[in-house]
């Protein structure tokens, strides 16, 4: 029988946490998925294996006693053992996912033998040493014969958004199967929200409840605003005579036009806060957070003769005005 390394598998490091193990299975796993890879008998097997070390992977009493087979198949290789020597007896391994009512549940990864139909799911070498889908041949056998309710796979689905849509929330049509989804994302969403739409993952199988599919929401870059949190940033120019002399501008904001007060003398860089009029909040959206404004001098361009002459005489004004 064939040693399996799970850790190659998933291309992660035999010390990586398990989110790391998490991260890097969901992106292999949408790389290599069925629906994104029809009639590709290479990403099948591929989705299989990485499915396997997963299962394995994820469930810690699985890696430990993964991990110990592991260190006895090194040393015995260390040895010189012939691989077919290896006793693999002593690994055998019953069930060992939950028990619940008598009924065997499997939860967070897709079912390959009911995926990709009766023998073609899990490899022998999990059979063999974590029972189960194994335990041996015989229980093999029977595993396959058992009625196992299982739960469907959540799905994640990467969904790019404006910061408009974001600010007042939007739709989007997913295809998900045969089935077309008009799916709700609310105001306030950040990069990173996990939208959730009940029940449109992965079917379950005999009798289990079906998976969620989540649309995992990214928030992209705007060319004025820059968000932090609920609160906005943005820089403004503004005439270098209403900063000198005061005055009003206006704010093209998200909610609409606003006017700012320049107070006289403002200095460049200076941020003013205008409250209310940043992103609303996730669940309350009700509520905003604030926008702020740091305003930049415009230094006028293309001066005639007259307005040179006339900025001499002020730079002389206040030079002998800040002589005395």
């Amino acid at each position: 029988m064939e040693y399996k390394d799970y850790y190659r598998s998933l291309g992660v490091d035999k010390s990586a946490s398990a989110d790391d193990i998490r991260k890097s299975y969901r992106r292999l796993a949408r790389k290599y998925h069925p629906d994104v890879n029809p009639n590709n008998k290479s990403a099948e097997e591929r989705f299989k294996e990485i499915n396997e070390a997963y299962e394995v992977l994820s469930d810690p009493e699985k890696r430990r006693k993964y991990d110990q087979l592991g260190a006895s198949w090194q040393q015995y290789q260390t040895m010189g053992g012939d691989p077919s020597g290896f006793d693999w007896s002593q690994w055998f391994g019953g069930p060992t996912a939950a028990q619940s009512g008598g009924r065997t549940t499997y939860t967070e990864y897709v079912d390959l033998n009911d995926l990709f139909g009766g023998e073609g799911g899990f490899s022998d070498f999990f059979q063999f040493i974590f029972g189960g889908r194994g335990g041996g041949p015989a229980q093999a056998r029977q595993a396959r014969s058992s009625p196992f309710v299982l739960e469907g796979q959540n799905i994640e689905q990467d969904v790019p958004i404006s910061l408009e849509e974001a600010y007042h929330g939007t739709t989007r049509v997913l295809q998900v199967g045969q089935r077309r989804l008009e799916v709700k994302i609310p105001p306030g969403v950040r990069t990173g929200s996990r939208v959730r739409v009940a029940g449109e993952g992965t079917p379950g199988s005999n009798g289990g409840k079906p998976g969620d599919l989540y649309l995992v929401i990214t928030v992209m870059e705007h060319p004025i605003f820059r968000r932090d949190g609920d609160d906005l940033h943005m820089r403004l120019s503004v005439d270098l005579y209403d900063l000198i002399l005061g005055g009003e501008v206006t704010v093209n904001t998200l909610r609409g036009r606003v006017s700012l007060t320049i107070p006289p003398e403002t200095k460049a860089g200076q941020t003013f806060r205008l409250r209310g009029q940043g992103m609303p909040r996730l669940r309350k959206p009700s509520e905003h957070g604030n926008l702020f404004v740091e305003v930049q001098p415009v230094i006028p361009q293309k001066l005639n003769d007259k307005e040179k002459e006339l900025y001499r005489q002020l730079a002389d004004l206040r030079r002998s005005h800040e002589a005395r």
